[in-house]
């Protein structure tokens, strides 16, 4: 028994010299933590080629922010799979990555302690050539790439010969723009085509205007002969119609990889595409000339050609009976294709679309065949544009016509060319702006509900005439 009290004894008088001892940790005091005022998740702006400067305001009570505190910035290239580092404050190094928006951070230890603070934040690094209008151009037979500033007043004409003291190829069709890998909507480079057989294609550097490779070097093995059609970007990589065939560029090597974005052979089968592709996340959707048919490819490129079910009566899919397709932007569900036949007679065609595969239900369902309404004012090189609510427009001469299937409404534009023949349309994505151009000027036409199209913007001083645009916001 008295052992136990003994015991018990010498237990408590532990725990309470424990308590006392322990009484000095209540009195800690945690380190001062550096702010960075006005700086985490933000982003900044970076000129390529220019110095960037980033000397946030750090408050710093505990101590001195400038010698008590060491600074590290890294700045990811995802892209390439590697960082770039600086170290000190405040950031100040010559900004020379390819322009994007880019995650970066900054790493801020207390050099008393080792303690590790970190601010996330973003560079948006741009170019003079970042914002603004691309425009290719013809004057007098000489290819030309002229590049509008953002105040859509000053035109640098004929940029790309002032910058790499050569001409572009002659006869193009399409000025693309590459975008950065996987990254739809961006613009890495231009790609000037061209119908030109000994020189069929020059690619541009986006933010200097310097001229990279040709369309040649882009293959591992290019063809005898190449003639590039039209070529888009949707999936955030270049696929498009060469030599009336369906070329998809590689993208089974990393995407920093020197044979990234080539191309190889044309994808297999028996057709002879017209100049009209559709591309949707589960297939390709052309037209074939060979057979008259409305022909696919499933989303990884392998022909599918006419094997579809058929419904409907109006025409036959799998043979319309007609060659000259003279405009098509099909698209999952509903669309339309205009033909013109051997007696020159125009017709319109609606289909619904179905090539997503699921469940091996394939189809086109014909759903009616007539003579284009707006035929009479259709001319051999008149443009086409469909909006994404398949609202259409096309040129005539020095005139703009807007055509709605569903009713068969037909005007015209209320829009003053001066009597200057239409040679290029881009409408927007929302279909709410319509950009026209013409010899030496660009127009841009609200073409959206409740707008008048009467009060166009015009720029002046386009060399030549107009063949395509790309616009950066």
């Amino acid at each position: 028994m008295n052992l136990k009290r003994t015991i018990i004894y010498i237990s408590l008088i532990l725990a309470c010299y424990s308590c006392k001892k322990d009484l000095g940790n209540y009195n800690y005091s945690p380190a001062e933590e550096p702010v960075v005022v006005n700086f985490k998740d933000q982003t900044f702006p970076a000129l390529v080629g220019d110095t960037l400067i980033l000397m946030p305001y750090v408050k710093f009570d505990g101590g001195d922010y400038r010698t008590d505190l060491s600074y590290e910035w890294e700045i990811l290239v995802e892209e390439e799979a590697r960082s770039v580092k600086y170290s000190g404050y405040p950031l100040k190094a010559v900004y020379n990555l390819p322009p994007k928006v880019r995650t970066a951070r900054l790493t801020i230890t207390d050099n008393r302690n080792g303690i590790k603070y970190f601010f996330p934040f973003k560079i948006s690094g741009n170019t003079q050539f970042s914002v603004g209008k691309t425009v290719l151009s013809v004057d007098n037979g000489v290819t030309k790439l002229s590049f509008i500033k953002p105040d859509n007043k000053t035109v640098m004409a004929d940029l790309y010969s002032s910058v790499n003291g050569e001409q572009l190829p002659t006869n193009p069709v399409q000025l693309f723009a590459k975008p950065l890998v996987y990254q739809p909507g961006t613009v890495e480079q231009y790609w000037v085509l061209s119908k030109n057989p000994e020189n069929n294609g020059v690619f541009i550097d986006a933010s200097s205007m310097i001229k990279k490779q040709t369309l040649k070097s882009n293959f591992f093995n290019p063809p005898a002969t190449l003639i590039p059609v039209y070529m888009e970007a949707s999936k955030g990589y270049a696929s498009g119609i060469m030599n009336n065939k369906l070329y998809i560029s590689a993208t089974q090597t990393a995407p920093f990889s020197p044979d990234f974005g080539k191309f190889t052979n044309p994808q297999p089968g028996n057709y002879s595409l017209a100049p009209f592709l559709s591309v949707t996340n589960s297939f390709y959707f052309g037209f074939d000339t060979q057979t008259k048919a409305f022909v696919s490819f499933a989303s990884d490129g392998s022909y599918t050609g006419s094997e579809y079910t058929v419904t409907g009566t109006a025409f036959d899919p799998k043979n319309v009976g007609m060659t000259d397709l003279i405009f098509m932007n099909a698209a999952m569900g509903t669309s339309y294709a205009f033909f013109k036949d051997g007696a020159g007679q125009v017709y319109e065609l609606s289909f619904f679309v179905d090539m997503s595969d699921y469940q091996n239900k394939r189809s086109i369902r014909a759903e009616y065949k007539r003579i284009f309404k707006g035929a009479a004012n259709l001319r051999a090189d008149s443009k086409w544009q469909r909006s994404p609510l398949d609202v259409y427009y096309f040129s005539s001469d020095d005139k703009i016509y807007r055509y709605n299937p569903v009713n068969e409404s037909l005007t015209q534009l209320p829009v003053d060319f001066g009597g200057r023949k239409v040679t290029m349309m881009q409408l927007d994505k929302d279909g709410n702006v319509l950009t026209a151009g013409v010899e030496g000027s660009i127009f841009t036409i609200e073409v959206g509900v409740g707008k008048d199209p009467s009060k166009a913007e015009v720029i002046n001083g386009i060399p030549g005439t107009p063949v395509d645009i790309v616009i950066k916001k």
